[in-house]
């Protein structure tokens, strides 16, 4: 009885989504919700690698990303943050969303880790 849950008791392992890139409508302004702008994921989720694997936690991400307009990238993360916790996907995730709106920046991203 050699398996992975059995030789991870107590370890926290992590599956890591790496800037996962997307088109959003997002922004402060209805002008700038307006058009699409590209925004880059990242989402790490610490689970117990022994249980089954989740190989849908992409497409919530999509699905949460085209659902709606939003003002701010950090309603996003926490977005989808709360949805990947709800499903129990992860015990733990952690989100940045990267946005590319700010001149002479590389870009700007909110990042949040949030725990069940």
């Amino acid at each position: 009885m050699n398996t992975l849950a059995s030789c991870n008791k107590g370890f926290v392992d992590k599956i890591t989504i790496k800037d996962l890139e997307m088109d959003a409508h997002i922004g402060v302004t209805p002008e700038e919700r307006a058009r699409s702008q590209k925004v880059l994921l990242t989402v790490i989720l610490e689970r117990d690698l022994g249980e089954a694997g989740r190989t849908e936690v992409v497409q919530v991400i999509k699905d949460i990303v085209a659902e709606r307009p939003r003002k701010l990238i950090e309603a996003m993360a926490l977005e989808i943050a709360h949805e990947i916790l709800y499903r129990r996907m992860a015990v733990s995730v952690t989100v940045e969303v990267k946005k590319f709106s700010i001149p002479r920046t590389q870009y700007v991203s909110v990042e949040l880790q949030r725990s069940q």
